[in-house]
């Protein structure tokens, strides 16, 4: 297997780290963090940068509330900076996970979505009998973290080359 090259640099590049704030505040642009963040861009970008570059960073501290849609869930937010960061590692990883997805998983993938799913389901349902449509209870919140971080960090082992 090849390994993905200069990954880190990717995301932590300043032109990478600019988008991907802009990115991130995406129908948020009224929240007062997002504003105090847009209000020293640049600065803000910087610390995040040399935070990354030292090895300094850290996540922040997580704000978790519970909404009903249409059953009750426990959504936990990352802080603003932090979201930021989510998105410039999502640009460096999104290509290399893309080709290992399986093809009938539509959730948050880039001409995926609710819409596609449905058509594929509707296409299964014409040519199968049955069909099965179930939500496991919790499913995020029972997942090995310590599993999940392990097989994350074996990516670089199982990744595309890319320069």
């Amino acid at each position: 297997m090849k390994r993905a090259t200069k990954l880190f640099d990717r995301i932590t590049s300043f032109s990478v780290l600019i988008a991907s704030a802009h990115k991130a505040c995406r129908r948020k642009r009224s929240k007062r963090p997002v504003i105090r963040f847009l209000f020293d861009l640049e600065p803000e970008i910087l610390s995040l940068q040399h935070d990354l570059l030292s090895g300094r960073y850290g996540p922040g501290e997580y704000t978790s509330f519970t909404i009903t849609d249409p059953k009750e869930r426990l959504i936990s937010a990352a802080p603003f900076r932090d979201r930021v960061l989510h998105h410039a590692i999502t640009t460096g990883l999104e290509p290399i996970l893309e080709r290992r997805f399986i093809t009938h998983s539509y959730a948050c993938r880039r001409g995926k979505g609710t819409h596609a799913a449905l058509r594929q389901a509707q296409s299964f349902s014409r040519r199968n009998r049955y069909f099965l449509k179930c939500d496991i209870r919790k499913f995020y919140q029972s997942i090995d973290h310590d599993r999940l971080k392990s097989m994350l960090r074996g990516l670089n082992a199982l990744s595309v080359h890319q320069e």
